[in-house]
């Protein structure tokens, strides 16, 4: 049986390394310590059986991904975002490019029916008398952010047409409702009437989710169910998990994915080790350097090839640490310590996609077909694809795919704001109540949230504005744009999109965003 690497040690200066995870056979040789010093045996493969490896070495690329494959696509187009189509009657029709949506518009042919994402509404036109080839959605899931692409796939080739990025704020609601756990048990432990707890008298039902976690499938499945209402949606491509913590925890090969074989054994891993490590060497911090997988504790010295006991090196420190303990290796007591105490620390980001994926994924098959994927996959589709590390990209990128010739060069982000709080107060720093609220949530038309256009004809703020506003009850409103914060009359305020939860900026691939401009 020939035995696949997980990464090869390709510097000449530095001896050859043993690697990480891979499978002892009877045709490889025993090694005695970490940085094998003698000649380096190349699996064997039986006749007919071609063996493919990859390298860990070499010069990183911009995120951390070290290995090339050995048939890599071209470099994929790139493409202005398609615009959402609907017919006379709300059904969604295939999407166009936004140059025939300006013709159908100035011809009189269609109307605006969104602003943001931009959706027209043909006034002409019935899906019975058009043509609908359909669209895909891929999503890659994640605990603060989430990808979700809309792609056109033909015989296994992919085209971007528009690309969504999901700010969620499952951590803001952690933190609010700790607040309120803190602020009950102060209140029941002073001297003032008692209160019994409640928590011993609820039940929570079978599936049940903390709210934190609940929040980030649910405006998943929301974005889903609204690009289904915009666009022919036919299929679901969903990232089930980026690694398996219980597979990699067992110290064992992956098994039961055939994509998991070959070029792609280990990649979960490594992946893991890189969010772990934050992609810097585990013992000197350093960064933007070739990194190889090296034991804590050597194997040599009863070390296991645990996921605990793995951790990112540059090759000096691999070198030179051989075959030695980290407490000897690492001089410093603190240093080592804190060596130690990372290599056990698991990752709550990773944890809370595991606890929803299942969830997730429930949630989608009860709507469109859905086909699962893992991280090691999309991972090496990017690669192979020539596509940076982003999460609209790895959603384009999810499931199996020959090649991805179009992206789009504008990407959507959509920040979970809330829709308010049912809170008539606010509270002091001892949970008591300080400041009441208005029981109205609309005043002269609008509330907060709400995407207007301001008109400004004179002053320091005179001209043309877009964003989204915040109300108050005396008529001065304040609105944040691109430019910044300023406040105007609610005379000066034309309504364009009602608030919908979010806030929404527009942003090109690995820039930092900016308020959705006029269109």
């Amino acid at each position: 049986m020939a035995t696949f690497s997980a990464g090869q040690q390709i510097h000449r200066a530095v001896p050859p390394q043993r690697r990480a995870l891979e499978s002892a056979g009877a045709d490889t040789p025993r090694i005695g310590h970490e940085t094998a010093r003698g000649r380096h045996v190349p699996p064997v493969a039986p006749s007919g059986e071609h063996v493919r490896e990859e390298t860990v070495g070499g010069s990183p690329a911009a995120d951390g991904d070290t290995f090339r494959p050995a048939e890599a696509g071209e470099t994929p187009r790139e493409r202005h975002p398609s615009v959402f189509v609907l017919d006379r009657h709300g059904a969604p029709l295939q999407p166009c490019h936004p140059a025939r949506a300006r013709k159908l518009l100035g011809k009189g042919r269609a109307v605006v029916a969104r602003h943001t994402p931009f959706v027209i509404r043909l006034k002409d036109r019935t899906i019975a008398e058009s043509t609908v080839e359909g669209v895909e959605l891929g999503i890659d899931p994640g605990s603060r952010h989430t990808g979700i692409a809309v792609f056109t796939a033909t015989g296994g080739e992919r085209r971007g047409r528009f690309a969504v990025r999901l700010d969620h704020r499952g951590a803001q609601i952690r933190r609010k409702l700790q607040q309120r756990s803190d602020f009950r048990r102060g209140r029941r432990t002073r001297n003032l009437r008692y209160r019994a707890p409640r928590h011993d008298n609820r039940a929570r039902r079978e599936g049940w989710l903390a709210p934190s976690l609940r929040h980030r499938v649910d405006t998943t499945v929301a974005w889903v169910d609204r690009l289904a209402r915009w666009a022919p949606v036919t299929a679901v491509h969903v990232e089930s998990v980026a690694f398996d913590t219980h597979a990699i925890s067992s110290g064992g090969p992956l098994e039961g994915a055939e994509y998991q074989h070959g070029t792609l054994h280990g990649t979960e891993v490594r992946e893991y080790l890189r969010t772990k490590w934050k992609r810097a060497c585990g013992y000197c911090g350093a960064t933007d350097v070739p990194l190889n997988v090296d034991h804590v504790r050597p194997t040599s010295r009863g070390g296991s090839d645990r996921v605990s006991n793995l951790v990112l090196a540059c090759v000096p420190c691999n070198q030179e640490k051989t075959n030695r303990p980290v407490e000897e290796f690492a001089r410093a007591k603190t240093r080592a310590a804190r060596i130690l105490a990372q290599a056990k620390v698991p990752l709550r980001d990773a944890a809370a996609v595991n606890a929803t994926r299942w969830a997730l994924r429930r949630a989608l098959e009860a709507r469109l077909p859905t086909h699962g994927a893992s991280g090691g996959r999309t991972r090496w589709n990017r690669i192979r694809n020539h596509l940076p590390k982003t999460h609209t990209l790895d959603a384009l990128a999810v499931g199996e795919l020959g090649a991805v010739t179009e992206t789009v060069n504008r990407v959507l982000i959509a920040g979970c704001t809330g829709r308010g709080t049912h809170a008539r107060t606010r509270s002091d720093a001892y949970g008591f109540p300080r400041l009441r609220l208005p029981r109205r949530k609309r005043f002269f038309g609008f509330m907060t949230g709400d995407l207007v256009r301001a008109c400004v004809p004179d002053g320091k703020n005179a001209g043309t504005h877009t964003g989204r506003v915040a109300v108050r009850a005396s008529g001065s409103f304040a609105v944040r744009t691109q430019s910044g914060l300023f406040t105007a009359r609610h005379t000066r305020f034309r309504l364009l999109q009602r608030a919908d939860g979010y806030a929404y900026q527009a942003t090109s691939e690995g820039r930092p965003g900016y308020l959705v401009p006029r269109p």
